[in-house]
């Protein structure tokens, strides 16, 4: 398994004291054995450090389970992941948003 795909897994958890999730440069890999990695992590909120021991095996892929047609999942597919740029965008918009769903979807 890849280091960088570890650092972009510790991303998703959040630290036991103040919830803030942690930054992939604040994720240190110790070592491993086998499907057992040893991590130091840093919180860039709260500025606590934790020691993470976590089994991660790879594998198959688990089955998709979905009710999107096939031409549907394709298309969502391709498309481009959203981004912090985006979130922002969509931050700005709802500031100044009214509630007035009508008026937006009638354009």
């Amino acid at each position: 398994m890849d280091e960088r795909l570890i650092k972009r897994l510790m991303m998703a958890v959040r630290c036991g004291v103040c919830g803030e999730r942690y930054e992939g440069e604040n994720v240190r890999i110790l070592g491993r054995y086998s499907d057992l990695w040893f991590l130091s992590v840093y919180c860039p909120g709260c500025h606590s450090q934790g020691l993470v021991a976590a089994v991660l095996k790879e594998g198959k892929l688990p089955e998709l389970v979905t009710d999107l047609a096939e031409e549907e999942y394709a298309k969502f597919r391709e498309i481009a992941v959203v981004d912090a740029d985006d979130m922002l965008d969509l931050h700005n918009f709802l500031k100044e948003f009214d509630g007035d769903f009508s008026r937006i979807f009638s354009k």
